[in-house]
């Protein structure tokens, strides 16, 4: 076994994933909010998933007390995440191009047949499936490497993240983690 420098050692966990991606190069990390024009419904998608991580603890703390009152709020929760995703599946169509990336709360890599310089500054357009958490970004390509004639690696370092964004980045990565598991589980069964 080899031992890794500490270049190669990787703080986040990663996953493959397909995402809707739209990105744009910037001069400033300020420039990030204002280079897309967002719908309002963009945002709400992220909102509404981060109350839902916000009050989980409110949740639990309610069912300890009343399970009644807790079966029916996960009603309610649930019916507004039926809405969510009706809306999300309106909004989806033909927005972004689907890509597949590898997706760690640190950052992002995909192919694509353009390259981009290192150090470049990125404004990040990203909906995350199958939930549509819509994330404005901002990131620094750290690499890009031609792997295949034509083909560019990139990869990009997320910059400035939120608390709230990256809660939403890790609570989506163990999500797609833990679905893979199921999947993996379910192949070795048949």
């Amino acid at each position: 076994m080899s031992k890794l420098t500490s270049d190669e050692r990787r703080d986040f966990f990663r996953v493959a994933d397909t995402v809707a991606l739209e990105f744009t190069a910037i001069e400033d990390a300020n420039d990030a909010d204002e280079v897309f024009k967002t719908s309002p419904l963009f945002h709400l998608l992220g909102e509404l998933h981060l109350l839902d991580f916000d009050s989980q603890h409110l949740y639990r703390n309610i069912n300890e007390r009343d399970r009644t009152l807790a079966a029916y709020l996960k009603i309610i929760n649930k019916r507004i995440e039926l809405l969510g995703q009706a809306l999300a599946q309106s909004f989806l169509g033909g927005k972004g191009h689907q890509q597949g990336v590898t997706l760690s709360e640190g950052g992002m890599g995909w192919v694509q047949p353009k390259e981009i310089p290192c150090g470049q500054l990125l404004a990040l357009k990203i909906l995350l499936q199958p939930q549509a958490i819509g994330l404005l970004l901002k990131g620094e390509v750290v690499y890009c490497s031609e792997n295949t004639p034509g083909l560019y690696t990139i990869g990009c370092e997320f910059k400035d993240l939120s608390e709230a964004q990256r809660q939403l980045l890790a609570r989506h990565i163990l999500q797609k983690q833990a679905s893979e598991r199921r999947e993996e589980l379910e192949r070795h069964k048949s």
